[in-house]
């Protein structure tokens, strides 16, 4: 009983930082695309992002075994995120300043608030199916407790991953709000995050690619330690350069 009781919680504290870290890449995503909207509605709408983000997450929980064989939803959450990405970054190069119309008079007007709304939780639903996919592929590796499943699961591997899932919400947040901010004070790392949002997608895609259903990957690529260690450190490395290119240059250049 002590060594179901260590695994369970070895695998916990694996799972709370696997879901602090999806939940990051889910709070950037939902920062970068309420930016545009006015601080009061910023709120609302993370509100509204966080409780799409529980409500999808708690739905694919009880859903997996079903949700596993739609890869359509993980290709259309890829396809958007690289969409956002890539139009964002093409209009910060094709307009004369950012946020700033072919005239150069009047503010890039953005999505309305419901719209804006509906994005986030469209956003929502592919990061809960990875993120759950996730959490399945670790939890099924611990040993059965009791002798009933939960949404086909057994139920102390349910309970592993509901906690799991639960204390990465929680990081999300503090995360998105924090985000937000962080976008304000420095707008030049809008660049850095929407790359981020398209690397994200990236991942999407090679979890797509992967479904047996597709086939064009191998099932365990995206679990494996090469397609982690790099998806890993591309991302760090375009929030490093980010923080250099963005934070840094910035605060040097209010000290001049």
């Amino acid at each position: 009983m002590d060594t179901v009781f260590l695994e369970y919680a070895w695998v916990l504290l694996v799972l709370v930082g696997l879901e602090g870290l999806l939940a990051a890449d889910n709070a950037v995503v939902m920062a970068v695309m309420v930016k545009h909207l006015p601080k009061n509605q910023q709120k609302k709408a993370l509100f509204y992002g966080l409780l799409g983000a529980f409500v999808f997450r708690f739905l694919a929980l009880f859903m997996i075994t079903f949700l596993v064989n739609i890869w359509q939803v993980q290709a259309i959450g890829a396809a958007y995120l690289l969409f956002i990405s890539i139009k964002h970054i093409y209009d910060q190069r094709k307009k004369p300043g950012p946020h700033i119309d072919v005239e150069g008079m009047e503010p890039k007007k953005g999505s309305g608030f419901w719209m804006t709304v509906l994005k986030v939780e469209l956003a929502d639903i592919a990061f809960a199916i990875d993120s759950m996919l996730a959490a399945v592929a670790i939890a099924v590796t611990l040993p059965y407790v009791g002798d009933f499943d939960i949404g086909g699961i057994n139920a102390g591997q349910f309970a592993v991953m509901f906690a799991g899932g639960v204390i990465g919400l929680i990081i999300m947040r503090f995360a998105a709000h924090k985000f937000v901010k962080l976008l304000e004070k420095y707008p030049s790392l809008e660049t850095a995050a929407f790359l981020i949002v398209g690397w994200v997608g990236v991942k999407l895609a090679v979890l797509t690619l992967s479904h047996d259903k597709v086939g064009v990957l191998p099932h365990d690529f995206p679990h494996s330690a090469p397609w982690e260690i790099t998806f890993w450190t591309v991302l760090l490395g375009i929030a490093l350069l980010g923080y250099i290119f963005g934070v840094v240059k910035h605060k040097k250049e209010d000290t001049e």
